[in-house]
């Protein structure tokens, strides 16, 4: 017997999916990098952890102006959804293919890296005399992440929310046993006083001069550790993708929104203290992985393998999250007509079964084509520009439908979202600056969904529009 709620979406989502959502999808292994590169811009530790505090009011006040959009609008896709209601169907369109671009680039981008780190975790032993048999365990690894969360997503929504709250729970609770490390391990001072004597710990060699990295003004630098930061704290808007899916959306999507940030936030600046706590400022700026420093420092050679293992846990919660959501925006699309019907086809658990093969296949490809940093760099221009396409939903939604029911509002309107806009351009526009080839390949790539629809509506591949169905009504 099929289970309640076969071919549509089940509404039995929480406060505590939507809390594991938006840590699973912020939190990557880049915050073991990032501290080393942001200290490489300032001078102290005060402007070090002022910015990591900017990063995340920044993300917080953009969680303010989305979590508006997502309790009033409480439909499966992310994106598109506020852009089809404020600008039409072909906005929706290319915002929602362009969506769906970005997830698959950086799902196979993630998923490559999960190799990396379990095949560096690998015995040598385990492939001997094969000479490039570490790339190939890589990609090997990456695909069998892939297919593991695939198959954890076909077995319905309860098996995939469940693999995402306990997958943020335990890469929560790893970095903040490193966390307490760096502050309770008896050794924690000892090796800080040794690192400050230029113990061989050190992995880059003499530290260079704080302040004289070649950058012209301290303004250049503080703008530069911003995008570093601003990139880490990237991913908070994930619980959007599943708005449809809770069973309160109206109360629970703005709370997970605002305090998956302010979790984030916290978390953040604790690992930062820590290792600022183990590392002394200049060390730590000339670190390319100074969380892996500081568990050596700690505990040896040991404390390098310890912080791969963090890293890999959390590029798989990372993984996980992604492969749950970028499935949403193709089924939204569908059953909106944008793409074709079949996309909205979902099984008895509450799973977009095509929309998920697609996803994971596509990204499948792109991990066996192995080096795509071209890619890569296309996946982070479509990334940057999708909270600038909230923001003008939000804004026109706002004078289009003045009484659409709003069951949260954005703060400080219109000056919240007027901010964000601007940073969020500024910072498009120096990406793109820096890239203007590449920028102009996504936008190719971008465009190139409306003559795909075209071809898919001549073909009648297309349908109208179906409804989500009463439940939308609970608003």
């Amino acid at each position: 017997m099929a289970e309640p709620g076969q071919g549509r979406l089940l509404h039995i989502l929480g406060l505590g999916f939507g809390l594991a959502g938006a840590v699973g999808g912020t939190i990557g292994a880049g915050i073991l990098r990032t501290p080393g590169l942001v200290a490489a811009q300032l001078p102290a530790i005060a402007p070090v952890l002022g910015v990591w505090m900017a990063g995340g009011l920044y993300a917080l006040l953009g969680a303010v102006c989305t979590a508006e959009l997502a309790a009033a609008l409480p439909r499966a896709g992310g994106w598109y959804v506020y852009a089809e209601r404020a600008f039409g169907r072909r906005a929706g369109l290319l915002v929602g293919w362009t969506d769906w671009l970005a997830h698959s680039i950086g799902l196979a981008w993630v998923a490559t890296t999960a190799g990396d780190y379990g095949q560096a975790l690998l015995p040598a032993s385990l492939l001997p005399g094969l000479a490039d048999s570490g790339r190939l365990t890589a990609r090997l690894l990456a695909l069998a992440a892939l297919t593991l969360f695939t198959v954890i997503q076909l077995r319905g929504l309860r098996a995939g929310s469940a693999s995402q709250e306990w997958l943020s729970l335990a890469k929560a609770g790893a970095l903040l046993a490193l966390v307490a490390g760096c502050f309770l391990l008896p050794g924690a001072d000892e090796a800080r006083a040794a690192l400050e004597q230029g113990a061989s710990l050190a992995i880059q060699g003499d530290p260079p001069p704080l302040g004289h990295g070649g950058w012209q003004s301290r303004g250049a630098a503080v703008v530069l550790a911003l995008q570093a930061v601003i990139t880490t704290y990237d991913g908070w808007a994930s619980p959007v993708y599943f708005a449809e899916e809770f069973s309160q959306p109206a109360r629970d999507l703005p709370r997970s929104l605002l305090g998956g940030v302010l979790a984030v936030t916290a978390l953040y600046l604790l690992i930062n203290a820590a290792l600022l706590h183990v590392l002394p400022l200049p060390l730590l700026a000339s670190s390319q992985l100074p969380a892996a420093l500081a568990a050596r420092a700690l505990a040896g050679p040991a404390g390098g393998a310890v912080i791969t293992g963090v890293a890999l846990l959390a590029v798989l919660g990372l993984i996980n999250t992604v492969v749950m959501a970028a499935p949403r925006i193709l089924y939204g699309l569908g059953r909106d007509g944008l793409l074709p019907a079949f996309t909205s086809a979902v099984n008895g658990g509450g799973t977009p079964v095509p929309a998920l093969l697609l996803t994971s296949g596509a990204a499948a490809l792109l991990v066996l084509a192995g080096s795509f940093e071209q890619l890569l760099g296309l996946g982070a221009l479509l990334y940057v520009s999708l909270p600038l396409t909230g923001i003008a939903s939000l804004l026109r939604l706002r004078r289009l439908e003045p009484n659409l029911p709003r069951p949260f509002r954005c703060w400080a309107y219109p000056l919240t979202p007027l901010l964000i806009a601007a940073v969020s351009l500024a910072f498009l526009i120096g990406t793109a600056a820096g890239a203007p080839m590449l920028t102009l390949a996504a936008a190719l790539l971008v465009a190139l969904a409306w003559p795909l629809s075209l071809l898919a509506e001549r073909l009648g591949w297309l349908t109208p529009p179906q409804p989500a169905g009463p439940e939308l009504d609970r608003v």
